[in-house]
């Protein structure tokens, strides 16, 4: 491709929207850039994320091999649930012979709740935009996007597009990652032998690093980790996680609260 049309190229090569969304990405991207570039930059941000989502996607699709699913049934359920945790809470309860559908529908309404607060906490890269393609974007909302525009917002900075770029990268990962764990689960029967079942952790890891603040994030993720083991430990299912996230949130607030007003006992 030579500079001229390389240059065409970038002038008429747009990024991809929702019917009448475009004014909607320009109005809350003109003091971040145009939405094709911030796009861009989410996706080529989340790169080295990316190789650690594939890690753990192909360790899904390698039990869910295992667990009886077929590759159509892996494609849907990666694309319409496209939520790491949850699907692999889903495999765990999985018998084709008996598929208790309720049981893992409201297992995964559990484990997805932290994505409501998640969703909250964006809401200035959301409020132009109509309720149905709020609605229609939130899909692209993960742990990992959700912590990178997070991250971009507290520079003030952060976009919808950013948002996208990040979380359509994360799906394309995700699911192709999911569907070569599959096509090659013959090959891998344990995955701990070669160290993929530690790239969820990794990730988490590393993005909560990446999003310290310093010492005034000690305590707070202090009392959700010890939250999250106590109702691990006493309650039966995925409560932990839930409970985790609201304690560290609630502790959270108040020490920012009291930080900012000091004659708030």
């Amino acid at each position: 491709m030579g500079p001229m049309t390389a240059m065409r190229w970038r002038r008429t090569w747009r990024l991809p929207t929702l019917p009448g969304a475009e004014n909607d990405l320009n109005a809350i991207t003109t003091h971040t850039g145009r939405p094709t570039d911030q796009f861009l930059l989410g996706a080529r941000m989340f790169i080295p994320l990316a190789i650690s989502v594939g890690a753990y996607g192909l360790v899904w699709g390698v039990l869910a091999r295992q667990s009886g699913l077929s590759p159509a049934e892996v494609a849907l359920m990666s694309t319409l649930v496209f939520a790491g945790a949850s699907q692999f809470v889903a495999l765990e309860m999985w018998d084709p012979q008996a598929l208790p559908v309720g049981a893992i529908v409201f297992a995964t309404l559990i484990i997805n709740l932290r994505l409501m607060l998640m969703s909250a906490t964006l809401r200035p890269v959301f409020k132009r935009l109509k309720p149905w393609r709020a609605a229609l974007a939130t899909h692209f909302i993960t742990d990992e996007s959700w912590a990178m525009t997070m991250a971009e917002m507290a520079r003030g900075r952060g976009s919808l597009a950013y948002l996208l770029g990040a979380g359509s990268l994360c799906f394309i990962a995700w699911l192709a990652a999911a569907l070569a764990g599959h096509l090659l689960g013959s090959a891998i029967d344990d995955p701990a032998r070669y160290g993929l079942d530690f790239a969820f952790t990794a990730t988490f890891l590393a993005l909560l690093l990446g999003m310290s603040k310093g010492k005034a994030d000690i305590v707070p993720w202090l009392v959700a980790a010890l939250a999250a083991i106590a109702t691990a430990r006493l309650v039966p299912g995925n409560w932990h996680v839930i409970v985790g996230g609201l304690a560290g949130s609630l502790v959270g607030a108040v020490i920012e609260t009291r930080r900012e007003r000091p004659d708030v006992a």
